[in-house]
Parts: C-alpha cells; sequence; structure tokens
C-alpha cells in the first residue's frame, strides 16, 4: 500500500535549504528565520508533504492501528448511527477510530484530515462537506492510503464510495403519498446543491410525472438539513397559493422540524398534512406520531463502511470500488391513511417496501 512518499529531503532540495532546517520548521522551532520557515512551508504545500508525529518518535515497523472517521454534521443523529456501525467493526477489528465534525467546514476538513495523517491514520472513512472535490483527495490518494466516501458522492473522485439509493427511495416515498390521493406534493429541505439532494428531488419529480401531475418547481423548498431547516421551510411551503397537503423531506430531521411546524399552524401531522422523512433514526419509530421514513439504515451502512475500508487495508491494495445500497420505505402513521380530505385509498398498517426493484440512478456530481 506504501508508495514513494515525499521526504524531508526532497523538502529541503526545493527550498535551498538543509535537512536539519526543514526539520526545525517542522518542529515549529524558533531559531529558524521567519523568511526561510515561509520558503519551507511554501515547499511543503507545493509538494504535499503532511509531517507524521508518530514516525517522528517512533519508526513504525507495521501499519498504525488508527482509522480516521469525518463525518459533516454530527448533530444529524443520522450520522451518530452511521459512526456507531462503524464503530462496531472497527473495535472488533482491533482499530481505534478519530472521529472529527466538520460541520461543513472546508476548512475544518482540511485541517482534521491533514492532522489525522500527521498521526499516521491507515485509512479514512468521509462523509463529505459541502463544495468538496475531487482533488481534495489527491494528496490522500498519492500517500497511498485507503478512502472511503459514504452519502454523499463525490464526481472524479478515485477512491471507494458507498451510497444510498436515493432516487428509488425518493421516488418510492413520492409514489406512497401519490397512492394516497395527494396531488400537490412538496420537497422539503435539503441543500440545493449536493448529489443527495439532487438525487432524491429527481425521483420526486419522475415520480410526479409518471402519475401525470406537475413537478411545480415552487413546492421544491430548499433549507438546512436540520430540524430548524424543516420549520422554515413548511412555513415557506404554507404561503404558496394551491399549498401542498404532504411533503416528502429530505430527511427526518427535516421530517421532525416540518410537524412542529405544522402544529404550530394547528395542523396534525398524519391527520390534516402527510409528511415523509428519509433516514429512519431511531427516533423516527417513537415520535408521536411514528414517522413514515425511507429507511438507509445508517447503522449497516456504517458496517459496511468500515468493512471496505478494512478490506483494502488488510490487502495491502487500495483499490477503489463503488457500492450503492438498497433503501426501503417504511409506512407509519405520519403520512396518513388516505381516508378524508385528500382522497380515497386504501389504509395502510405499518409495513416496509422493498425498492430494490426500482429504476435506480445515482448521479455521479458533487
Amino acid at each position: 500500500m506504501t508508495k514513494s512518499r515525499v521526504t524531508v529531503v526532497d523538502i529541503a532540495r526545493a527550498a535551498g535549504v538543509s535537512k536539519s532546517t526543514v526539520s526545525l520548521v517542522l518542529q515549529a522551532s524558533p531559531l529558524v528565520n521567519e523568511q526561510t520557515r515561509a520558503r519551507v512551508n511554501a515547499a511543503i504545500r507545493d509538494l504535499g508533504y503532511v509531517y507524521n508525529r508518530g514516525a517522528a518518535n517512533l519508526r513504525q515497523t507495521a501499519s498504525s492501528k488508527i482509522v480516521g472517521i469525518v463525518v459533516n454534521d454530527l448533530t444529524n443523529s443520522f450520522f451518530a448511527e452511521l459512526a456507531v456501525g462503524m464503530d462496531i467493526v472497527m473495535q472488533s477489528a482491533g482499530f481505534v477510530q478519530f472521529l472529527a465534525n466538520t460541520g461543513e467546514s472546508l476548512d475544518r476538513q482540511r485541517e482534521v484530515i491533514a492532522s489525522m495523517r500527521e498521526h499516521g491514520i491507515s485509512g479514512l472513512i468521509i462523509s463529505p462537506a459541502r463544495g468538496t472535490d475531487a482533488s481534495d483527495f489527491k494528496p490522500l490518494i498519492a500517500a497511498g492510503v485507503p478512502v472511503v466516501i459514504v452519502v454523499r458522492n463525490i464526481a472524479g473522485a478515485k477512491v471507494s464510495s458507498l451510497l444510498s439509493d436515493n432516487y428509488a427511495g425518493a421516488r418510492a416515498a413520492t409514489e406512497h403519498l401519490i397512492a394516497l390521493g395527494h396531488r400537490r406534493i412538496a420537497f422539503l429541505g435539503g441543500f440545493s446543491d449536493t448529489a443527495v439532494s439532487a438525487d432524491r428531488i429527481d425521483g420526486y419529480r419522475d415520480a410526479l410525472v409518471a402519475a401525470g401531475l406537475s413537478a411545480d418547481a415552487a413546492l421544491v423548498v430548499n433549507s438546512a438539513p436540520s430540524r430548524a431547516g424543516g420549520v422554515a421551510a413548511i412555513e415557506r411551503a404554507m404561503l404558496i397559493a394551491d399549498r401542498p397537503t404532504a411533503a416528502l423531506c429530505f430527511n427526518d430531521a427535516v421530517a421532525f422540524g416540518v410537524c412542529d411546524g405544522l402544529r404550530t399552524r394547528s395542523l396534525e401531522p398524519g391527520r390534516d398534512f402527510g409528511v415523509v422523512g428519509f433516514d429512519d433514526v431511531i427516533e423516527a419509530q417513537t415520535a408521536v406520531p411514528a414517522l413514515t421514513t425511507v429507511s438507509v439504515d445508517p447503522q449497516g451502512m456504517g458496517r459496511r463502511a468500515a468493512q471496505m475500508l478494512l478490506k483494502q487495508i488488510n490487502s495491502g491494495r487500495v483499490e477503489a470500488e463503488a457500492q450503492v445500497a438498497s433503501v426501503r420505505l417504511v409506512v407509519r402513521q405520519s403520512c396518513g391513511t388516505g381516508a378524508g380530505q385528500w382522497g380515497g385509498g386504501a389504509s395502510h398498517d405499518t409495513v416496509a417496501k422493498d425498492t430494490m426493484g426500482t429504476d435506480r440512478r445515482q448521479h455521479d456530481r458533487a
């Protein structure tokens, strides 16, 4: 797995200084003048060198038992469950995990990855921050560090990826709302510039078109993929002249916020307005009403991502592979039964509808 790496000698040659001067800069020694320090740091950046703190103290003869896990929003319980799944597999394999939350900050993401590399990680699992580019992974690829991208796809990134079938899940959820008699269905929440949003909106729109319904652009309301974002999204949706009677939400956090927002208008989710989420986090089952949602199985996804990374670490080869996990629609109470104000339709108990047989797409875009 090891490749030719940039060394202190390379840095010294590029900066026109001695090896010892480079070492002093790496150790933040005050003995180096600022002009020389700036020249050395410029060479470090240009060559993509990463200072390995572990190697500075101990010459390692084997791979470290450390892996990095980087997520974009640890405040979302989906990512907490995802991390738990990874932990189960990594712990049993004897690995220690460094977990970091970027909060959708590219600068923070670069900082934590650099820090993890300094500590000699054997591999990295990452749910990328918004705006991540394929070039962000080039230093890791060049260094032979295995990487598994989860949740969000990055166009052109030559690393492994594990995604959920966002298109199929959104289409199945929308078809279910249509079957309940809804004709004005909104898509609420999510950032418009991510592949996940694009795939879910495509599935939602294609279901509407296939049913002969208008895919009204006004019914797609973007917001932060959070509970607060859900409140804001439903408030805006309710200002539409011909307002919706149901919504597919970007994720469960948005769906919970939508339910909160409906109640501030004295509307009850599942009775006065149909709500469907996406993820099936633990709280979805215990919410009132219980949340109808597209189950991604976040813990299962975390376990699978960890297994993909371990496969590369143990084989000693970095070979990119792409996997798409099937999803299923879990029908509970928040979408209603189809009886009442939005027309007929059969009553549904809690059931699971697998989407494996549906048409599926994953767009290769960031």
